[in-house]
């Protein structure tokens, strides 16, 4: 048997001809740049989310430099972050030349540990007033512990930019009521890569925001920072969402929050039948209908990468996100961090896998899959 670790042809089949039919409808308006089908999306993108504006980018990358800009971080600026995320998320502050400061993940959820971040902020006063953002990422679908992160970010006058890159839909239990990822910050950045729940046909990805005029700055932003056209305010970039993703992303929209009903459905399952001592199944921080599952992540106590080549030598798919640390990657040296300074992040590095878990999976893929790592681990000298 053949489990890939995402299958798009699966999901494919249930919406190509609507697909195509929208292509098509773009195809033939000649209207390749921006138009009612960006528009249309935005308008959707923030109802869903329950977000006043969105602004439609080109990617997930340049919705989170973007909202950095928006906020004017540039040189002497720090924005603290987690070492362990996709690496967008530090790369986009070093662009701008301002310095990522990292905090390290809660071991149980991966995300923003709060203790942690209050304890920087609190012990590193001569840099404090240099801290223009704090990037909060929502990891494999599940939001970080937003209220106590905007509590400390309000104490000290900081923005709050949300990654859910991976999270949309995903929800947190506030204490102001259920909040969706993306709109309990100052900005709220999504991405739209292909394997994401809400994928397109290439790179896309959107900024949400309840302020007016960090919507009008973004929007001006996105196509270099023109309005009207020719006259520029600002200096910004050619951070356009294509009309055709636009198109497909108003196909998919629709059926959202089934996919990721039926993410939730496999990840319960995997948590009922992976009854191994040596794995960590993913902790559900709040309820499981909270969780989106953009990745089904669990951690192997010993001899993770072995786990992974007999998996993958028995063609069930699997990845590691990720397998290096920011305060580990050799571009980053220069920041004086070194291994051990932060060890939850460090060990989700070396201990994490990535399982199959996307909407169309069978019970019987799974099976496979529970079964063979039962098989692996024996196979490795582990415990079972």
């Amino acid at each position: 048997m053949k489990v890939p670790l995402l299958d798009l042809n699966a999901q494919l089949e249930t919406i190509e001809k609507d697909v195509k039919d929208a292509v098509n409808e773009v195809i033939d308006s000649t209207q390749y740049i921006m138009g009612p089908k960006v528009s249309e999306l935005e308008e959707q993108i923030a109802e869903y989310v329950d977000a006043k504006y969105a602004t439609g980018v080109s990617s997930g990358t340049d919705a989170l430099l973007i909202s950095l800009m928006t906020l004017n971080v540039g040189s002497d600026d720090i924005v603290i972050i987690t070492p362990f995320s996709f690496f967008a998320t530090a790369g986009v502050i070093a662009r701008l030349n301002a310095t990522p400061i990292f905090v390290d993940i809660d071991p149980d959820t991966f995300n923003m540990s709060p203790d942690a971040l209050e304890r920087w902020l609190e012990s590193e006063s001569e840099k404090r007033d240099r801290v223009k953002a704090i990037i909060p990422v929502h990891l494999y679908g599940q939001c970080a512990d937003m209220d106590p992160i905007i509590e400390i970010a309000g104490r000290f006058g900081i923005p709050v930019i949300e990654d859910a890159a991976q999270a949309i839909g995903a929800r947190y239990p506030s204490k102001n009521g259920v909040k969706k990822a993306g709109t309990m910050g100052t900005l709220g950045c999504f991405s739209f890569f292909p394997s994401k729940n809400l994928g397109g046909m290439g790179d896309g990805g959107m900024v949400v925001t309840n302020d007016a005029n960090i919507d009008e700055k973004l929007k001006k932003l996105r196509n270099h920072g023109a309005k009207p056209k020719y006259y520029h305010a600002l200096i910004g970039g050619n951070f356009r969402l294509d009309p055709i993703q636009a198109a497909v992303l108003l196909v998919k929209l629709p059926h959202l929050e089934k996919w990721h009903s039926m993410r939730q459905e496999n990840a319960a399952y995997y948590d009922e039948n992976l009854n191994f001592k040596s794995i960590k199944k993913p902790v559900v921080a709040y309820k499981r209908k909270c969780h989106i599952y953009n990745q089904y992540v669990i951690s192997i106590m010993e001899k993770r990468d072995e786990l992974k080549k007999f998996l993958v030598e028995n063609n069930i798919g699997t990845e590691i996100y990720y397998p290096v640390t920011f305060h580990e990657q050799e571009c980053f040296r220069y920041l004086g961090y070194k291994s051990g300074d932060f060890p939850n992040s460090e060990y989700a590095a070396r201990h994490t896998l990535a399982l199959p878990i996307y909407p169309e999976l069978t019970k019987e893929m799974q099976n496979y899959v529970v079964e063979k790592i039962g098989v692996g681990i024996k196979g490795i000298g582990d415990e079972v």
